[in-house]
């Protein structure tokens, strides 16, 4: 276990400002070896169980629950992480954990260069890792955590090559589930919805409007309304606005930003404007909002 990683997760949310990026451990260092892995009961025992809210910039997560539960915050969505299931979290979700006292699994953590390769060769894989998702831990999956444990505690001479193929094939397979569940349901979003959200997180702060995101993605205002539509049922501009409010949302509830700050950053020019849209949206004013996740902290 990593010295320096024991002061990650106290610190998160010490300190007002932007909600906390961590790269490993609370180090703004380059990542510092080809993945990392522990085990839950490592961490979590050592912070009475709670893990604060907080994101990473350029790394990935699978937390693969072996025996125990989690209540689980994800961009401010509460979930449960049982026993028998994994997680995947990937760069820049805002997520939070209070474990059951007890509970045992690993955690792995992928610099964001092991998944490129497979992003690069695969448009749908990309989708699949650009969003949480559950799933169960089938025999398939045990077998190759287990083999990227071993690995990550080895010292053999191609261990680098081993655990990048190790975590290529783990994070195939378990985008492979995740395709298998979803269909199992309606479709999922669009190749190019994913491409907008990624748009939208760039340029909030600009205020472009549907238009300008219509332009980036190289389609015409109406083709992008027509979009939204089909995969969300709401208009471009609602489902943009959609998007914006729900950054509002993290920066409420894990950042001690000023209401009207967290307005200028999503492109709001008048702080009266952005509480009244977020409280026709939400059905709540901003500062109602955030106002339990201050009494929790």
């Amino acid at each position: 276990m990593d010295a320096g990683g024991k002061d990650l997760y106290e610190s998160c949310m010490s300190v007002p400002g932007p909600i906390p990026v961590f790269n490993l451990f609370g180090e703004t260092a380059a990542f510092p070896d080809v993945i990392h892995c522990e085990r839950i009961w490592d961490r979590a025992r050592l912070h009475d169980w709670a893990i604060s809210p907080h994101r990473h910039r350029e790394m990935m997560q699978v937390f693969a629950m072996r025996q125990g539960e989690a209540q689980v915050m994800l961009d401010g969505d509460a979930a449960c992480l049982h026993d028998g299931q994994f997680l995947f979290v990937p760069a820049l979700v805002v997520h939070g954990f209070r474990f059951r006292k007890g509970s045992e699994g690993l955690v792995l953590s992928f610099p964001l260069s092991v998944a490129a390769g497979l992003q690069a060769a695969s448009a749908e894989i990309g989708r699949h890792l650009s969003r949480p998702f559950f799933g169960a831990l089938d025999e398939g999956l045990l077998t190759l955590i287990g083999q990227l444990s071993d690995a990550f505690a080895g010292q053999g001479a191609y261990r680098g090559p081993l655990l990048a193929a190790l975590s290529h094939a783990l994070l195939t397979a378990i985008c492979e589930l995740d395709r298998a569940a979803s269909a199992e349901t309606v479709g999922g979003s669009p190749q190019r919805l994913q491409r907008l959200a990624a748009l939208v997180a760039a340029h909030m702060a600009e205020g472009w409007r549907p238009g300008d995101y219509a332009r980036a993605l190289a389609i015409t205002p109406g083709h992008l309304n027509r979009l939204c539509r089909e995969a969300t049922g709401v208009s471009a501009s609602r489902h943009i606005e959609g998007l914006v409010m729900a950054e509002a949302c993290r920066l409420l509830a894990f950042t001690q930003l000023p209401v009207a700050e967290i307005g200028y950053r999503l492109g709001f020019h008048d702080p009266a404007h952005f509480s009244r849209r977020f409280r026709l949206l939400r059905g709540t004013t901003p500062s109602a909002y955030r106002r339990p996740f201050m009494t929790v902290a």
